[in-house]
């Protein structure tokens, strides 16, 4: 079976949670296209280019992954590449609550387009680019948390003063 999906969020960073489910989605979609909302709104650290950077500089050993970006409904975007499925990540209750919701709403926008949820590595499933944002602006480590490329990105932050510490 042939199925193409998507996985949509703002990677500002890219976690090693992420990495997981990309890989995980890899194995069970016959294309996954990991797509970048570029939301303004949310303030973000990196901006979009760098995001595309750094997931295909985590991702090029996956042959069946692309990193694209978006704006506007996820289902369009979905609609536009021809993916009939979505995945998402669920670390905890409160994440199944939100993600449940935006589920429902999508299948209402887009019947065709089906959600899968996948649970983290469980070495991963405290892990938010909230937090790790959090946690390294106040100098804490997030070595293993983040991929190595991300990690040297937060460093250069750092010096330039992006950051506050």
């Amino acid at each position: 079976m042939n199925v193409k999906a998507i996985y949509p969020g703002t990677f500002d960073p890219l976690t090693n949670g992420h990495l997981d489910l990309i890989g995980r989605g890899a194995k069970l979609f016959t294309q996954l296209t990991v797509a970048i909302l570029n939301n303004p709104i949310k303030n973000p650290l990196f901006t979009v280019e760098e995001r595309v950077e750094m997931l295909r500089e985590s991702t090029r050993q996956l042959e069946n992954v692309t990193v694209a970006t978006f704006d506007g409904l996820m289902v369009d975007f979905a609609r536009q590449n021809g993916a009939t499925a979505v995945l998402r990540g669920i670390r905890a209750i409160t994440d199944y609550e939100y993600e449940f919701q935006m589920a429902l709403m999508n299948r209402r926008l887009a019947p065709e387009v089906e959600t899968v949820f996948l649970q983290p590595a469980g070495r991963y499933s405290f892990v938010s680019s909230r937090m790790v944002k959090e946690v390294f602006s106040f100098g804490g480590s997030v070595e293993g948390l983040v991929p190595a490329n991300v990690l040297k990105r937060l460093r250069g932050r750092i010096k330039k003063g992006e950051i506050q510490t």
